[in-house]
């Protein structure tokens, strides 16, 4: 069973920065896309960042390009997102998922595993 876990979350001011983390296992995590999402309140939930199995491709939400960095370490099983420059918009819910196909470029929004989630707050 494939299990995510994030964390790295927390309470910012803006244009401060955060690491998130997500440590992944139940399964061979080098051959499979990542990707982080989130959900504001009463927002649904939106795609940020995208990285390809063999880390070769990263897409990003035009919300958070130049500031927000999604990068993979596959000996260590975990993906990150570095958060630069926060903004109080950037405040929500952040969601690691894993997708369920392997040797794919990018991760969708529906074909896939989640983790619980990590708060990120960015007070203005």
């Amino acid at each position: 069973q494939v299990q995510l876990v994030e964390s790295g979350g927390g309470l910012v001011q803006a244009g401060g920065s955060l690491r998130l983390s997500c440590a992944a296992s139940g399964r061979t995590f080098s051959i499979y896309a990542m990707g982080w999402f989130r959900q504001a309140p009463g927002k649904e939930r939106e795609f940020v960042a995208s990285i390809s199995w063999n880390g070769g491709t990263t897409y990003y939400a035009d919300s958070v390009k130049g500031r927000f960095t999604i990068s993979r370490d596959n000996a260590k099983n975990t993906v990150y997102l570095q958060m630069n420059n926060l903004k109080p918009e950037d405040t929500a819910v952040y969601y690691c998922a894993a997708d369920r196909s392997s040797l794919r470029q990018r991760i969708d929004s529906t074909n896939n595993y989640w983790g619980q989630g990590t708060q990120v707050t960015v007070s203005s």
